[in-house]
Formats: structure tokens, sequence, C-alpha cells
């Protein structure tokens, strides 16, 4: 299959780096055409950067115009060319973590019509006609209002893509839907090599009581991207607004090494799975043997 094309839908900038950053740049490299579709600016992000706090004071919405900086920056570290934001930069904002009162603002994300945000993304899908469709799970991985939206957003959108009865042009099949995510075994391997650091987020113990994180036996697809984890680490610089890379979390590309940001996990929502890849070594982030699943998100689609 020689135009792969790969449809990536998420809340705000730095979720596509961090969920399913070294996924994109593989493809990317690879020649195929990876579109990412930003619901928001984040413009309620917790700004980690102490030299960007006057951010936050400022007036409304400044930090989301910052972070629309930072979004090109890690796109282009991760060779990604085709950015958009849904409805256009600032149609729906940052909703901010369950149960905020940013969660009642007029144009907030978890307020938005779903019709009406789906029917922003069908023209998308329409144009670019992918096979593969990358989003979150029902739960918005961890359970953001935001990325809760962000998946019902893309699966509706999918399903009006391709009624012919709806809008205009003409309509398209997403063949196979994923959602991202973590297992439990590299969170407990998270864990262990965070032991002894200031990182108390989880420990090896309480991983099972966290509000993400599925079974090995769920994931369907683990992809292989090492090669491209360095990509995944420059494009997280970028998110600097975001992302401390000297906070003890991210002392695991020095303990674990890069490899395993560079493994990246996802479950088949729709679509048929296809055949069987190859593992990836335990001790380099995968989940090794004995493997069923896809080693390629475009598997089986002829």
């Amino acid at each position: 299959m020689t135009d792969r094309r790969l449809l990536l839908v998420h809340a705000h900038p730095d979720d596509e780096t961090s969920g399913t950053g070294a996924t994109m740049a593989k493809y990317a490299a690879e020649g195929a055409r990876v579109i990412l579709v930003t619901c928001t600016l984040g413009e309620e992000g917790e700004i980690v950067a102490p030299d960007l706090a006057h951010l936050a004071s400022a007036r409304e919405d400044r930090l989301g115009e910052h972070r629309v900086t930072e979004l090109e920056a890690a796109c282009k570290a991760l060779g990604v060319d085709d950015h958009r934001f849904l409805g256009g930069p600032g149609r729906w904002r940052d909703s901010g973590m369950m149960g905020e009162a940013t969660n009642d603002h007029p144009r907030a994300f978890w307020r938005a019509d779903l019709d009406e945000a789906a029917g922003e993304l069908v023209p998308v899908i329409r144009e670019v006609r992918p096979q593969v469709l990358v989003t979150y799970d029902d739960n918005g991985f961890y359970g953001h209002p935001d990325h809760i939206q962000a998946h019902r957003v893309a699966v509706r959108a999918a399903e009006l893509a391709a009624d012919a009865a709806f809008g205009a042009g003409e309509p398209w099949t997403i063949a196979k839907v994923y959602f991202t995510t973590m297992t439990k075994s590299s969170m407990r391997r998270m864990a262990e090599a965070m032991r002894g650091t200031d990182f108390d987020f989880f420990t090896e113990e309480t991983v099972d009581d966290m509000p993400f994180g599925v079974p090995d036996a769920d994931v369907t697809a683990e992809i292989d991207a090492r090669a491209y984890a360095g990509a995944k680490l420059e494009a997280m610089r970028a998110h600097r607004s975001q992302i401390d890379m000297s906070a003890p979390w991210f002392a695991i590309s020095t303990r674990m090494g890069e490899d395993p940001l560079g493994v990246e996990h996802y479950i088949l929502a729709r679509g048929e799975r296809g055949p069987a890849g190859r593992p990836v070594p335990v001790e380099a982030g995968g989940l090794g043997e004995p493997s069923e699943r896809e080693d390629d998100l475009f598997a089986g689609i002829g």
C-alpha cells in the first residue's frame, strides 16, 4: 500500500506528541500523509516554564496563542506538515479539567454541540480520505473532558463522513479506527525506573488504581517507532510551556533509554484486524512474546 493516509484527532497542543508522536514521525518519514486535527488551543494548560508564567496572567487566551507556535515547532520536529484546528483556530476553547468553572465557558469544547463539531471534521475526512483514524477511547484516555469530547467528535465524524445524505462532498469510509492507550506493564516499568526520584505520580503498587492504562492483552497494535524517539523528544521540548524536560518524569529517557518513548500502543475500535507483526522485546519497551498484535496501523488494508 503506497498511498497511506493517517488522521489523528487530539484535544490540545502537546497531546499529539506525548501519546502518538513517535508513530506520527515514523509514518511521516515513511512517506505516509499524516494529518493532525487539534480541537482547542490549550488555553487552560498549566504553565511549567517560569519564563512563560506571564502568559497565565495576561489577557484571556494569550497562552493559547503561544501554544499554537509550540505546536508548529513540534509538528516540524515530527515531520508533519498538515495540521489543522477543528473549525479554525479558537473555534472551541480548552475546557480545563473536569469539574472546573471553565467547563462552562461559552466556547468550551466540552459544551460543543456534537453534530456541529463533528460537522467541521467531516469535510477534512472527505478531503484527505484517510484509511486510518486515531483518537482517544470513550474515557478520553484519562478522563479529561476535552479528550472525551474529541473521542465523541472523531467517532461521530467518521460515521457522518460515510453517510451520503450528510453534507457536501464525496462520502468516505474510514477502514480502521484506533484508540491510543498505555499498558499497565509499561506503567510498572516506568514506576520502577522512577523509584528514588521526586516523581510520585504513581508507584508499582498503585498502577492498578490509576484511571488509565489497560492490561497488555487489550492491546491490538504495537508500533515500533524507536528510530523516531529522538524526534518525539525534540517535539516534547517544543511544548516547553507544558512539558518540563528537567522534571524527574523525563529521567526515564536516561534511566531506561529512549527506546520506550518510541514504542506506542493502540486498540483497534473499528475495522478488520490485520495480520500479526513482530513483537517488540520487553527490554526495549515493548510487550514481548507471545503476540498477535499488529505492528502497522495499516495492516490488512489493501
